[in-house]
């Protein structure tokens, strides 16, 4: 007979996913009409490169959606564990689109470079860029304290996106400055540095969900950590035995712990129950399973 884990909606949890995928569509919808508009009005490749990136916002928007509405359905029949690892999966599919992004950036700025480069007219650029980076930076503040908060590598590789956004958006402001002031192909340079952090943020995003996904175990210190909770408990005389892995955002711990071999089944209970409260008070794990052996035995 298959077990079924139980898992509870939290209304609290669900309200602040809500949150992050309204800011995040629509802060992303924004940023692209108002990207392309400049673009299209300026010349700046610059500009439509970072309007690219801001496209492939919206699309991975859409894959947050529905991947985090499947990652928190409860566990049934088909998978008895819960569904929690669809969410690092809808993080990884984000990194492909981050990657596009830079692609398209890096082809574009070849592109320009080789036709010589473009003087931009300082103005609506500007102004584009520098208002872009505000709303990006809100965005990556918002998201990246609601991703901590719910332990979703989802929304921490959407902060992780924002953040980089901000960066290739001064990246193209410096690019349209030197264009004019400098030289034509100051924006072409510029959106390859623009190019580049896409491709930084999507690797370190990418490496992160493969981890989730691939039954990463807990560093070091935190499994250190979770040691040292179990065996404060009274009645544990020893761990001796801790396995980490993730499953989706958070850990799966396997622990195995020795106790006087002479007490009561009843006291060994209620010392097991006790270890498996103590590290599911950790806000990484996700549930414990606490072996117990007599204090002779290795």
């Amino acid at each position: 007979m298959q077990s079924i884990r139980i898992q509870k909606s939290d209304p609290v949890e669900q309200r602040k996913y809500r949150t992050a995928l309204i800011v995040t569509i629509a802060g992303n919808i924004l940023l692209l009409t108002v990207k392309w508009i400049a673009a299209a009005l300026s010349g700046s490749v610059a500009l439509l490169a970072d309007a690219a990136n801001s496209a492939s916002d919206v699309l991975y928007s859409l894959f947050m959606v529905l991947g985090l509405w499947v990652a928190q359905q409860p566990a049934d029949k088909s998978h008895p564990q819960g569904h929690s690892r669809f969410e690092p999966l809808v993080g990884f599919m984000i990194t492909l689109s981050m990657a596009f992004a830079g692609y398209s950036a890096a082809e574009a700025s070849i592109r320009r470079f080789s036709e010589g480069g473009k003087a931009i007219e300082i103005g609506l650029p500007i102004f584009v860029l520098l208002f872009s980076s505000g709303i990006k930076a809100g965005m990556f503040v918002w998201i990246r304290n609601l991703a901590n908060k719910l332990h979703s590598p989802t929304l921490e590789t959407t902060a992780r996106d924002n953040l980089s956004d901000v960066l290739a958006s001064l990246a193209a402001f410096i690019g349209i400055i030197g264009s004019t002031v400098v030289h034509p192909l100051a924006d072409p340079v510029a959106d390859i540095v623009v190019a580049f952090w896409i491709f930084r943020a999507a690797f370190l995003a990418a490496k992160e969900n493969l981890g989730f996904l691939t039954g990463a175990g807990a560093s070091e210190d935190l499994r250190d950590k979770l040691v040292s909770a179990a065996g404060s408990v009274p009645g544990v005389l020893r761990v001796h035995h801790a396995i980490t892995e993730y499953s989706g955002p958070r850990l799966v711990v396997d622990m195995h712990i020795n106790v006087d071999g002479n007490m009561p089944l009843n006291q060994v209970h209620e010392i097991s129950d006790r270890v498996i409260e103590r590290l599911e008070d950790f806000p990484e794990v996700d549930r414990a399973y606490v072996h117990i052996e007599p204090d002779d035995w290795e």
